[in-house]
């Protein structure tokens, strides 16, 4: 471990003498304003955040976790927990307080005969489908690889394996949490199961989870699946074939919809790069022969600028969006849930998404249902169930002083479009929109099973710096 001088602290810790007894006891590093590595372990996947934390954590266990969880509830520093840092919100970082910074907890253990992974929260999806694969095994993980395992599992978990074998908090059996009084508790179905329900889809809320069990499942190495382009000027007739298409979609496929100016991706032919399109993304993770006839009828429509549909390794698949989204540029989301895409929702689409100021930015749409559906709403907190689709508004680019005109179109293509959503969110696509947003994600019934479970684990709001949910007795 490396021991930081205690006169390098800034002045919210001061000459605390409890400061250098905590970090004595820690295994892992402690990072303060000033040190080496500091300003490199401060930044995360949001260019937009710019916020000094009095002190990182390099947490190598759970015992340090404990420990940052007493020191900061003693010493009244806000706490930010740090697994793979791509929320968008940026609540992995604070200003003046205490990161516990996970990402070198990257333990992970396969049980091929049980189909069961044990999983550290410092895993990135990249990390955990590499060693999954080599068995031949894998559960639903985020369309992006780098990604957290913890943040996304904890949010919901939308990803290509969704239709097929639910959320990634469905695949989840089992967690280890460090509580906001520093207890280190096991919940599953059977033990502590009512955290086990808040965990599933409440988000950070209610502890620091140091491990995670999943159910895995036989997929790939192979999937069928790519991208199809069609020219933006025929977005109209393509969403509405692709409507009635996926209306009879099995739950082997999984597609998503991409409204943007085509990126300057490897895959992609240079006289495409910067054309209004939309992309239709699939994969099919069944048996390729049952996937060619299933996609025939979409490869068919129309005259597409190209189609790159083919049998692929599905760790390869999953890092497809990788180039899109790098850290440090600057990103700001608007996100809803949507039924079957309707006409108006269709025209408001096209209306907005290719007024994008930033050839960077664009409009995804995840088709839902399937075996997300097959589970009953009241099982876990994450809502809801009933979307037919999830839509995120992505706004992106570089100058960080022509920041208002790209959030501008953001906002206003959402006012725009929210009133033909469900009036529900997905919370992990949550920027820092205040608590009616947060109340969205779940509605009255579970916002209130919500707030009694963070009375009962959290009752001063240790765990704020997330999409919040107070405990019940603090509301009015």
């Amino acid at each position: 471990m490396t021991h930081t001088q205690i006169d390098a602290a800034p002045p919210v810790l001061g000459s605390n003498p409890s400061l250098a007894s905590f970090i004595a006891g820690l295994r892992g590093e402690v990072l303060l304003r000033g040190d080496a590595g500091y300003e490199q372990a401060r930044r995360i996947w949001n260019g937009m955040i710019d916020r000094h934390p009095s002190l990182i954590v390099r947490c190598t266990g759970t015992a340090d976790v404990i420990a940052c969880v007493n020191f900061a509830r003693e010493e009244g520093l806000p706490l930010a927990i740090r697994s793979g840092g791509h929320n968008v919100a940026g609540t992995a970082i604070c200003e003046d307080g205490l990161v516990v910074d996970l990402s070198a907890m990257k333990g992970i253990a396969i049980d091929p005969a049980r189909q069961m992974v044990h999983a550290g929260p410092g895993l990135l999806w990249g990390e955990f489908d590499g060693a999954t694969q080599a068995f031949g095994l894998a559960t639903t993980g985020g369309i992006v690889t780098h990604t957290g395992i913890a943040g996304l599992t904890l949010g919901g978990g939308i990803g290509w394996l969704m239709r097929r074998h639910g959320l990634t908090c469905d695949n989840l059996a089992a967690a280890t949490v460090v509580t906001a009084d520093g207890r280190c508790l096991h919940t599953d179905s059977s033990e502590n199961p009512d955290l086990f329900w808040g965990l599933r889809g409440g988000g950070g809320n209610f502890g620091i989870v140091t491990e995670f069990e999943y159910h895995v499942h036989p997929v790939g190495p192979r999937v069928l699946a790519g991208v199809i382009l069609h020219p933006a000027e025929q977005a109209r007739n393509v969403l509405r074939f692709y409507r009635d298409y996926i209306a009879a979609a099995p739950e082997e496929l999984t597609t998503i919809v991409n409204l943007r100016k085509a990126p300057p991706a490897p895959f992609l032919p240079s006289h495409l790069h910067g054309r209004a399109v939309i992309i239709i993304s699939v994969c099919y993770a069944g048996p390729l022969e049952h996937g060619e006839r299933i996609l025939a009828p979409l490869r068919h429509f129309g005259d597409p600028l190209i189609d790159l549909i083919q049998p692929t390794a599905y760790t390869a698949h999953q890092g497809m969006f990788d180039a899109s989204v790098p850290h440090g540029l600057n990103y700001y989301w608007k996100s809803d849930y949507f039924g079957p895409l309707s006409d108006a929702t269709i025209d408001t689409l096209i209306a907005h998404a290719w007024q994008a100021p930033s050839p960077s930015s664009y409009t995804i749409l995840f088709h839902l249902g399937g075996a997300i559906r097959r589970v009953d709403g009241a099982d876990s907190a994450f809502e809801d169930r009933n979307a037919e689709h999830a839509l995120n508004i992505n706004a992106v680019w570089a100058d960080r002083q022509a920041s208002e005109q790209h959030i501008s179109w953001a906002r206003h293509f959402w006012e725009a479009i929210n009133p033909l959503s469900t009036g529900r969110v997905y919370m992990n696509f949550l920027g820092e929109e205040g608590q009616d947003r947060v109340r969205a994600a779940y509605g009255p019934d579970k916002y209130s099973r919500l707030t009694a479970l963070k009375a009962k684990y959290d009752p001063t709001n240790l765990f704020r710096l997330n999409q919040n949910i107070p405990p019940a007795l603090s509301l009015a």
